[in-house]
């Protein structure tokens, strides 16, 4: 029987808790570890992202995923987009210390409800979908300890590539809406995330940081992606070319999935790139 266990961390930085959740078989042997990284306007409870984490529990995995700190989710709020202020103050410098500081949380005894016996910190393996999937990346760049990679539907740069027009009134005004056309929300993104992708190029220049990826990387995206194109994950891997790649035929952005998903079973899209998924890391480090 799987075991699901939450838990909040407070961002040494910025100050704000943020919530997280393992699922588990609770063999009491170690397992490997799967963290999951949603995407832009995304949170670790969307769609079908619980029974991602059914899924890959029960191949034998930890499952752990995570709210970015400033995703616009509150810890004990409605699990939806709620904070826009926060949305808003969000960046990728931001959401690449959450994720460390996730994985400093599970090499520190008693800071998670996990059991110690339970981790195999010897094979920690990100998963990111979309913007997440860039970030996971991007962390496997910058950290050790991550011994495996995979990126779904990946943007392949973090640079903001807006018209020179629309990038003069952003930073005049301030602040660009973006809507969020599921909820109708006008999403406010301040012109920080800007000036800190500037202040921080060198750490966040994935095209640049790629090709000295060591870790194994397996990137998969819809060749009907409507959101993130195709062309992104030929970018990816012609900077990274030992990465394994998986076309999935009329697979858009979210893979068959949607919000609120309220079936038993993943979307046979989702089901297919979750066991290329696991199958991928079974493989790396003899990981059983």
């Amino acid at each position: 029987m799987l075991r699901t266990v939450e838990f909040t961390l407070i961002g040494r930085a910025h100050g704000r808790p943020f919530a997280a959740d393992a699922t588990y078989q609770p063999t009491g042997q170690p397992q490997p570890i799967i963290v999951f990284v949603h995407g832009f306007k995304g949170f670790k409870d969307w769609g079908h992202f619980g029974l991602l984490a059914e899924f890959f529990a029960n191949k034998g995995f930890v499952f752990v995923k995570l709210n970015l700190s400033h995703n616009g989710v509150v810890v004990g709020g409605t699990g939806d987009l709620e904070d826009l202020e926060a949305f808003g103050k969000n960046n990728f410098s931001l959401e690449l210390d959450d994720l460390g500081q996730l994985l400093d949380a599970l090499h520190t005894p008693g800071a998670t409800p996990l059991p110690a016996a339970q981790l195999d910190l010897r094979r920690i393996c990100l998963v990111g979908h979309s913007r997440g999937g860039a970030l996971v990346l991007l962390k496997a760049a910058e950290d050790p300890r991550v011994a495996a990679v995979a990126a779904w539907a990946a943007v392949a740069d973090l640079h903001p590539r807006w018209p020179a027009e629309v990038v003069e009134k952003w930073q005049r005004d301030g602040v660009l809406y973006v809507p969020n056309v599921r909820t109708g929300q006008q999403l406010p993104m301040y012109y920080q995330i800007a000036e800190n992708f500037f202040q921080h190029r060198t750490r966040l220049d994935l095209p640049a940081l790629l090709p000295g990826l060591r870790q194994p990387a397996l990137l998969i995206h819809g060749d009907q992606d409507e959101t993130v194109p195709l062309a992104a994950m030929h970018q990816l891997h012609a900077a990274q070319p030992a990465a394994e790649v998986l076309v999935v035929p009329g697979a858009g952005h979210m893979f068959g999935g949607a919000h609120p998903w309220a079936g038993p079973a993943l979307p046979p899209q989702a089901q297919l790139i979750a066991e290329r998924t696991a199958s991928f890391f079974e493989a790396i480090g003899n990981l059983e």
